[in-house]
């Protein structure tokens, strides 16, 4: 009973480890897809606000002209999105929206004034009542992270022409 019972959950343990190759690297992808994209469409439609907040951004992003920083931040977002979804260069697109976040959290989300970690701790939040919000950034971070480390996955145009790379080489 117990060797069937440790036979099943080995088995399980298996089918997961598989369908994780094709599966967790997909919903990260697809999940930041959204985010970023949908980040991308409000810039697109939007105005540009980054002028009012030029200053915080860090070097050498200070050093751009707003303009250009906005223009910079829609297209990452825009093209990554589409990059991480469909998995073609999703490390290189990871690193640049990790590069994006890290900016957008230096500008804009974390607490312009804090003295203690616990002041710090208040900023880790969705919406900003004066201590920042830097909770989703970090989460963006958290799942851009092991795309960046990783890859796409099996389920990704990246995995695809990795395999018609190999089957060219080894013919």
């Amino acid at each position: 009973m117990q060797a069937t019972l440790s036979s099943a959950l080995k088995g399980l343990h298996l089918n997961l480890d598989r369908a994780g190759d094709w599966i967790a690297p997909l919903s990260l992808r697809t999940f930041l897809a959204w985010e970023f994209f949908e980040s991308g469409l409000e810039k697109w439609n939007g105005q540009n606000w980054f002028q009012d907040i030029q200053a915080a951004f860090p070097f050498p992003f200070n050093h751009v002209p707003a303009t250009l920083n906005w223009e910079l931040s829609m297209w990452a977002e825009l093209l990554c999105a589409i990059a991480l979804l469909v998995g073609l260069g999703t490390r290189l697109s990871a690193f640049i929206l990790i590069v994006v976040t890290v900016v957008a959290t230096a500008a804009v989300h974390w607490p312009a004034d804090w003295s203690t970690l616990s002041e710090l701790a208040q900023g880790y939040a969705i919406s900003n009542k004066g201590h920042g919000n830097f909770k989703l950034p970090v989460i963006y971070l958290a799942a851009l992270l092991p795309l960046l480390l990783t890859g796409a996955g099996k389920l990704s145009m990246d995995a695809f022409l990795e395999r018609c790379w190999w089957r060219r080489q080894t013919r």
